[in-house]
């Protein structure tokens, strides 16, 4: 059964220094609430692991959070790049972070291997691809079967996965609607799941085919309501896209970043003050 807590005790408690950790989400229901979260409890040594990082891993990889990145794609959609994360790169700065790339195909495919408590996984791709120079995990084998030579990655089991929902219901069930990208698969994979959901109800309403995310296999559900923005939450508010654009000086530039993150993350109590914060400024 899912304990339904703060958000601050779920970080504290399911977050430890060194982990593996996942923030999944799709075009939306994307956890910043639980990445500012992190940051403002200085976890450090973490492996990310994400689809597609974006603000949230550049705030984790400026803030000093992360030692490692596995990922398919990086970059602020719609505007360029990820200046925290090229700089750790290219720079070190905080310091200095690893990197394994893989194609989507590749990860969609590790996350549904982890799910599924496997070792690995196997897909057709790979073939004339320069990743395989560069990623020392991306291997081949022959099929016993057919004989046909195929690709194979290590699985992706975090340590944690966190990710934003819409609602939960009071047993700790949680109803997942909208683009659903990889967030099953990643809670499914994970050895603790930790879901933000907008509200929590007395009963999901769940249509046919809905995904539900049952509580047994969550570890914690805290109540952080727009708790994904700047991207957006099906049924409940829009993507801030002027926050996307506004972010690329702020990334761009150390000290401006730095300052940032001082005052609006690590200056703020939890993710309403921050909102408060930011919303009153926009004012």
């Amino acid at each position: 059964m899912a304990d339904i807590i703060t958000l601050r005790d779920a970080i504290s408690r399911h977050v430890q220094d060194g982990d593996c950790v996942a923030l999944e989400g799709f075009t939306h229901l994307i956890p910043t609430a639980a990445a500012h979260e992190i940051i403002r409890q200085g976890k450090k040594d973490l492996h990310l692991v994400r689809m597609t990082p974006d603000l949230v891993y550049d705030l984790l990889i400026g803030a000093g959070c992360a030692r490692k990145l596995t990922f398919s794609w990086g970059g602020n959609p719609g505007v360029g790049s990820l200046h925290r994360l090229r700089d750790a790169v290219e720079k070190h700065w905080p310091h200095k972070l690893e990197i394994s790339e893989h194609s989507h195909a590749a990860m969609a495919n590790a996350y549904v291997a982890g799910a599924s408590n496997l070792p690995f996984a196997v897909l057709r791709g790979y073939q004339g691809s320069d990743l395989v120079k560069v990623n020392p995990d991306i291997k081949f084998i022959d099929c016993p079967f057919s004989g046909e030579k195929l690709a194979a990655i290590p699985s992706v089991r975090p340590d944690v996965t966190v990710i934003h929902a819409q609602k939960a219901d009071r047993k700790g069930n949680v109803l997942i609607q909208g683009i659903l990208g990889v967030q099953k698969e990643a809670a499914l994979a994970a050895r603790r799941c930790i879901v933000t959901v907008e509200e929590i109800v007395d009963d999901l309403q769940a249509p046919m085919n809905a995904c539900v995310l049952p509580t047994w296999a969550l570890t914690a559900v805290c109540v952080v309501p727009g708790g994904a923005h700047p991207s957006y939450a099906h049924g409940y508010y829009e993507r801030d896209n002027r926050f996307y654009q506004a972010w690329d000086p702020i990334g761009r530039d150390r000290e401006t970043f730095t300052a940032w993150i001082d005052e609006y993350i690590r200056g703020t109590e939890d993710f309403a003050q921050y909102q408060a914060k930011v919303n009153g400024e926009a004012k």
